[in-house]
């Protein structure tokens, strides 16, 4: 993902807080619902891992029904080729989630954040477990719903993001430093660490919206 400069993120920040959020499906209304239970309504870097975590599964689970076709279609070079590409960016977008999870990590073992295992550990890999097989068969029943519910996820972490730095302003104030910074980027703040964030869950959000639009008239 493109890196944005200080005055670009403030900019992409204003941009998403005045935009509205997508009318989400009920899949992830459910899946919202559940994360307020479970982790509160507030905003948290152990709620965002947990965001985080569940983030990635679509990606692998576009990635596995693709390579399932590129095998049953190998004799069809173009189509393997197209299949193939979009594995190469569900790729590049499950990695983008990954680093961002471990950047989180990071943080909450900086700032020595006591996490409850079960709620933590164990129950995000059980939602993760479930939200794989359900992007993989919506995939397979239709691939649009599938993107429509990666879109609902990553604008509701888009916003999320973006609203967590307006709720706590000392963020611009704070050194970022991380052993990740090489990986993902450098950052003049944890503010502009979580607007890039932000800024790469919307680009995620408009790459499945895009995806959407070709499935209905492919």
């Amino acid at each position: 993902m493109d890196k944005l400069s200080p005055w670009d993120l403030k900019k992409a920040q204003e941009s998403t807080l005045a935009s509205p959020r997508r009318r989400y499906g009920g899949f992830a209304r459910i899946l919202f619902t559940f994360m307020r239970l479970a982790y509160g309504k507030g905003r948290s870097l152990s709620k965002f891992k947990v965001l985080e975590l569940i983030a990635r599964v679509p990606y692998q689970s576009w990635e596995n029904v693709a390579y399932i076709a590129i095998t049953h279609m190998y004799q069809q070079p173009d189509f393997a080729r197209r299949t193939f590409e979009f594995v190469r960016e569900s790729r590049l977008q499950q990695d983008n989630e990954q680093w961002h999870l471990l950047i989180l990590e990071e943080m909450v073992h900086r700032k020595r954040i006591h996490e409850n295992f079960f709620l933590y550990r164990v129950l995000p890999q059980i939602v993760a477990f479930l939200y794989y097989h359900l992007s993989w068969f919506l995939y397979v029943l239709k691939p649009s719903w599938s993107y429509a519910l990666n879109a609902d996820l990553e604008d509701h972490a888009e916003h999320e993001y973006m609203e967590f730095v307006r709720e706590y302003p000392e963020l611009e104030k704070e050194p970022f430093v991380s052993e990740f910074e090489a990986d993902y980027g450098r950052f003049g703040s944890p503010a502009d660490l979580f607007r890039q964030i932000g800024h790469d869950e919307r680009i995620h959000k408009l790459e499945s919206e895009l995806h959407i639009e070709h499935a209905r008239f492919s």
